[in-house]
């Protein structure tokens, strides 16, 4: 009956004051309070949140939770009924255990005090202890209602953290879609280019052909005629031949004037115009219809009001309601965002196009910055606030740069080798700093933006070049394609 009224308690136990429900409501958490306790504790508060879970309550005066309540007041009546029934006695002296031994930390009653075994012993009357350590119990409890609270908090995190997932894989999964879609729009139009180009040639030397074989059919059937004609006359008898002799020769000689037949040059489909360096030559032209940017914006970083274009190079403060996850990767409390990838060896150059944008901060950071600081160290970078330039660093709080016109665009130049960071003029090609960096753990390109305006990673032109030692190979290969397309066409001629 003991451990069934503890279990009890703990379950009709306020999670404010620790005692038994007193007129309980429920927040749409699911979590119940004593209306006063809650009260008082919103009252110290801005927002009203769940003491447990920390979830917003849409609501100032919360429901009765009534099934609480009664079960909570059928509580109370049984522990009444319990305090009634006689009290605990001593195993020992059948005597009312009143007493409570601090050295055997058990309960005596009076004539256990004078016996041998608690001889020298403190004690405290049975109430005053039981006070005393209720209420070191409690201290105890307090830790671990903590962090129980802050394992709510994650869970809550967490769950949200898992919807976040599905909604991150399928608007991805849409963009991937699109972006393969425009490929393939591209390939299909190139394709059928073409294949018409092809076919416009087919078409012309089939018809330049037909004239041909038309043009030899006319001249066959003319000589065709001739040598039958002639034929009849040398069959004819002495007299009729004579007589039409000079007739035959002159026809005969009309004949021969006529010009040999030649066959047409560059008749047959131009195999290796079409078929040669065919991916490489559709590989070429797609360079204008895709791009390359430097560095890719990380928007797992992102502070929370700021948006990321889709293609991840374009950032803006965008103060909004709107949840995201509370990752560790992410910068909460300043305006941050870093690039997907962090170096740590090799040169690595990218510009952004700052615009019209008044405040903003440009470099590169530690990976291992702390991500919940308004102004974290760590960091090399240039800041534009107030109409002047500025330059940050471990060593260089604050130096005023010397910069003649505002800035369209800044380039930041990182070399692992020589461990320095360079921003300058992309425009004018003019060096505005340079700091000497700590390579002890990877750099990422970050972007900080205060301002309503845009900032952009520029992208970077896309260019074909062909290696010179591979040159020989490629035209041996051009070649040999050249040569087993011909041998093909003549086949196919051939059976045909």
């Amino acid at each position: 009956m003991a451990s069934g009224i503890l279990k009890a308690e703990i379950d009709f136990s306020c999670p404010i004051c620790q005692d038994i429900f007193n007129d309980p409501v429920v927040l749409s958490c699911s979590h119940s309070f004593c209306k006063d306790c809650l009260q008082r504790w919103w009252s110290e508060k801005t927002i009203h949140e769940c003491p447990v879970c920390k979830r917003r309550s849409s609501r100032s005066d919360p429901p009765s939770n009534l099934s609480l309540r009664n079960v909570c007041e059928a509580f109370l009546q049984e522990q009444q009924k319990a305090s009634s029934k006689p009290e605990a006695l001593c195993s020992l002296h059948s005597e009312t255990l009143k007493l409570f031994c601090l050295d055997h930390q058990q309960p005596v009653c009076v004539v256990c005090r004078d016996a041998k075994t608690h001889k020298n012993h403190r004690f405290k009357p049975i109430d005053e202890a039981a006070k005393d350590y209720k209420r070191g119990l409690s201290s105890r409890l307090k830790p671990l209602q903590d962090k129980l609270e802050r394992f709510h908090e994650v869970k809550l995190i967490c769950d949200d953290s898992a919807r976040r997932i599905k909604e991150q894989a399928h608007l991805t999964e849409k963009l991937i879609r699109e972006e393969f879609e425009k490929l393939h729009q591209f390939l299909q139009k190139e394709e059928a280019a073409r294949i018409t180009a092809l076919r416009k040639e087919e078409e012309q030397k089939s018809q330049m052909m037909k004239q041909k074989i038309e043009e030899l059919s006319r001249e066959i059937s003319v000589l065709s005629e001739t040598v039958r004609a002639t034929k009849e006359d040398l069959r004819a008898t002495d007299v009729f031949f004579l007589q039409n002799y000079t007739t035959a020769v002159e026809r005969i000689e009309q004949r021969s004037r006529m010009n040999n037949p030649q066959l047409v040059s560059g008749a047959l489909v131009d195999v290796a115009k079409h078929l040669g360096n065919l991916t490489y030559d559709v590989w070429n032209k797609m360079k204008h219809k895709v791009s390359y940017c430097p560095v890719i914006l990380d928007p797992n970083t992102a502070e929370p009001n700021l948006r990321m274009s889709q293609d991840l190079t374009v950032v803006i403060r965008q103060y909004t309601k709107g949840w995201a996850p509370r990752n560790p990767e992410r910068f909460e409390g300043y305006l941050t965002v870093l690039g997907s990838e962090g170096f740590d060896s090799g040169t690595h150059s990218w510009v952004v196009d700052v615009g019209n944008n008044a405040d903003w901060a440009v470099g590169v950071i530690g990976e291992s910055v702390q991500r919940k600081a308004e102004m974290p160290t760590g960091c090399w970078s240039v800041w534009f606030h107030g109409g002047k330039y500025r330059a940050f660093s471990p060593t260089v709080k604050d130096k005023a740069l010397s910069v003649k016109k505002p800035l369209q665009r800044i380039r930041v130049h990182l070399d692992c080798k020589t461990k320095k960071v360079t921003f300058s003029d992309p425009d004018t090609n003019t060096t505005m700093h340079t700091f000497p960096v700590t390579l002890t753990e990877k750099l990422f390109p970050f972007i900080n933006t205060q301002n309503a305006v845009p900032l952009e990673i520029c992208p970077v032109r896309v260019s074909v070049k062909l290696d010179e030692g591979d040159f020989v190979t490629r035209r041996r290969l051009l070649d040999g394609l050249e040569g087993l397309t011909s041998a093909i066409v003549s086949f196919v001629f051939g059976e045909i």
